[in-house]
């Protein structure tokens, strides 16, 4: 029998204080997308009412399809230019390569409300009309660290003499990008790619601030929300709920497949 440890049930109490903390109100909320009452001070019956109106609503499906559009766009678009950029970094030496990954990291750690204000004020100098167009070059700009730091991790598992063998049997640099180092970090790829997606389907304020009566999901909830919660939010938030968790479970599950993988390499 396992001896009784006094930091252990503190530490999982905390734990599970910290999850019911931050689940329990989204429980609630998936729980009311069900519920026949308008009013969340008591349950009716069981109905996927608000579902169907859900998708009868064309401002909902109109901010869908916006949304969708921006995160499929954006997240190909980041994936290709992030995938180029840290294959470019890599071949830096050790001293630059470490200064340009620290600036990467930059945009990742930096406040959204910091990014979206100086996005904004960059289209405006540039004298770019705020719309679907801005929106997505946002996203876009915003992917493509998570990107880099997705795929760099494959890199640095890479042999780097594969790829100079690949050169000294007569393959061409672009044939050896192609055949040789893409197919060594394609669970990268797929990860930053997945990553990319959840990042602009989640994204609201770099939305808010780069875009002009065009609206993507979130900013369709944050505009309805002020007008009075509708049960119709419930279920749009459910639905999306579901599916960013879906992603990022895919997510974790692959890093966790290439962290296994590695660890048996080591062996």
């Amino acid at each position: 029998m396992r001896k009784f440890s006094l930091g252990r049930l503190l530490s999982n109490t905390y734990l599970g204080a910290m999850l019911l903390f931050f689940y329990a109100p989204i429980a609630v909320l998936m729980a009311f997308s069900f519920s026949s009452e308008k009013s969340r001070a008591s349950w009716g019956h069981f109905t996927l009412d608000w579902y169907a109106q859900l998708f009868r609503n064309p401002e909902i499906l109109s901010a869908l399809r916006t949304t969708l559009l921006v995160a499929v766009i954006s997240a190909v678009l980041a994936t290709v230019i992030g995938t180029l950029s840290a294959i470019g970094i890599y071949g830096y030496r050790k001293g630059t390569r470490g200064l340009i990954m620290n600036l990467t990291y930059l945009p990742i750690i930096n406040p959204d409300i910091v990014t979206g204000i100086s996005l904004m004020i960059l289209f405006v100098f540039m004298k770019m009309n705020l719309g679907f167009f801005t929106m997505l070059l946002s996203h876009m700009a915003f992917n493509i660290p998570y990107v880099i730091y997705s795929v760099w991790p494959k890199l640095s598992q890479m042999d780097k003499s594969i790829y100079e063998a690949a050169l000294d049997l007569g393959a061409t640099p672009g044939y050896a990008l192609r055949k040789v180092i893409l197919p060594q970090i394609a669970p990268g790829i797929v990860t930053g790619f997945i990553l990319a997606i959840t990042l602009s389907i989640d994204d609201f304020v770099i939305s808010f601030f780069t875009s002009s009566g065009v609206q993507n999901l979130s900013i369709y909830i944050y505009s309805a929300a002020r007008r009075g919660i509708d049960p119709t939010l419930y279920a749009l938030m459910t639905l999306m709920f579901v599916v960013v968790l879906g992603l990022l479970s895919v997510v974790n599950y692959r890093t966790g497949k290439a962290a296994e993988k590695a660890e048996q390499k080591r062996r």
